[in-house]
Parts: structure tokens; sequence; C-alpha cells
């Protein structure tokens, strides 16, 4: 071992003269005085896209089906009362591309009203926001239930909008997110039913049995199972959630 030790001090000496040699690419950051107004502009621009995709994961909750689609998945683990099968990455993984196929029509229109137009330089930034806006705004328009909006308006003290384009934006999205939390219950509340009874009916035959000292969920977990999978479970959960959102 101790005769590598010169050769490893050696290559790690020659390392930097190789770079040197090489010249291989540095990166350096730092910050400067501007001589140009476009400079500044560019920094900003560069600091805002850092910005949004930091909260990109917010931005996804808030204005997506995601919230409803991961809330439902979870509530039929829990029913199920396999603990952490399917594991949170399945879920999640789940949830994310649901999501995908689920808003695909209003990325697309997205995609073809503001990002193309905008990278060939056929739109401002302004206009471009706007048109990305639209298809996003009514998609939030078409799952929000109109007692949300109201609670949300007049928490907000907004005067009473003559039609959807006056609702504020910010106003919007808390107001969507909260219709997707109580749909998102009201589903869990109905999937949780069929997994009740079946825990009902076991706890009912081991106390008709004398087996007292015998946790009826265990006995009732591969019921369950098998009910789940004979009613294709899993197919019913997804079309149902895929079809809330038409």
């Amino acid at each position: 071992m101790k005769r590598w030790v010169p050769v490893l001090l050696t290559l790690l000496l020659t390392i930097p003269a190789l770079g040197a040699a090489q010249g291989l690419p540095t990166l350096t950051l730092g910050i400067g005085e501007a001589t140009e107004p476009g400079q500044v502009s560019s920094a900003l621009q560069v600091l805002l896209v850092l910005t949004i995709l930091s909260i990109a994961p917010a931005i996804l909750l808030m204005t997506t089906a995601f919230t409803r689609v991961v809330i439902v998945l979870s509530f039929v683990r829990q029913a199920m009362g396999t603990q952490q099968m399917p594991p949170n990455q399945v879920v999640i993984g789940l949830s994310l591309f649901l999501t995908f196929f689920i808003m695909a029509p209003v990325w697309t229109q997205v995609n073809e009203t503001a990002l193309q137009p905008y990278l060939n330089n056929q739109l401002s930034q302004e206009v471009a926001l706007e048109n990305a806006l639209k298809p996003m705004r009514e998609f939030m328009f078409g799952q929000t239930e109109e007692k949300d909006l109201e609670l949300l308006m007049d928490i907000a003290r907004v005067e009473t909008p003559a039609n959807k384009g006056d609702v504020p934006t910010m106003t919007l999205i808390p107001a969507f997110m909260l219709s997707e939390l109580k749909r998102a219950f009201q589903m869990g509340f109905l999937i949780y039913i069929p997994f009740l009874i079946v825990d009902m009916v076991v706890a009912s035959v081991l106390m008709a049995m004398g087996m007292m000292m015998l946790p009826p969920p265990i006995i009732a977990l591969p019921f369950k199972l098998l009910l789940f999978v004979l009613v294709d479970g899993w197919g019913l959960v997804v079309g149902s959630l895929v079809k809330s959102f038409y």
C-alpha cells in the first residue's frame, strides 16, 4: 500500500499542469458593474427563470390535476390498509403521469398559442404570458365551484366581476385548490365504504367465533386485496379520476 502513495501524489500534482496544457474549461461566477441596460435586463431574466424553476413544484400543485390525483391514490392505499404498498415513489410517479395525461390538451394549447410563437419571435413576453394563462384559467374555472370562488373573493374583498376575465388569477388559484381538496375527499369517502364493510364483516365473524384477541385488520387484508383485484380496482379508480375532469 505504501508504494502507491508516491504515485498518487505525483498524479495529483500533475493534474493542474495537464489541465493548463489541454485548455480545460472553467466556470466563474461574479458580480460586476453593468455598462449597458441590456446587461441588467439579461441578469433579471436569469434571476426570474431561476425563481420560476425553484417554485415549479408549487405551480404544479396549484394549477393542475395533481392535487386531486395524489390524494385519491393515497386514500386507496390507506383504505386497503397496506401501509406502504404501493410505495410513495409509485404513488407520486403514477400521479405525475396521470396529471400529464389529463393536462395534455391544456398544455398543447399553451404550446401552440404562447410558447411556440414566443420562441419564433412572433409575440412579446407579456402577450405570450397572457395567452398561456387563458387555457390554464379555463381549466381551473371548469373545476372550481362557484361558492369556493365567492368565498375567496369575499375574503380578498374583490368586487363581484362581470365575467370570468375580471376574476384575478391570484384569487382563482386558491379557490381551485379548495375545490380540488373537497372533491378528492369526497372520492376518498366513497373509496373507503366497501373496505369498511369488509372490516365490519370480518370483525363480526371473529367476534361470533370468540376470537377476541385476533386483530381484524390482519384477517381482513387478504379479503380486501381479493375484492380490489376482482373488481379491477386500479382501473376503476384511475378511470373515475380521469373522467372526473371532463
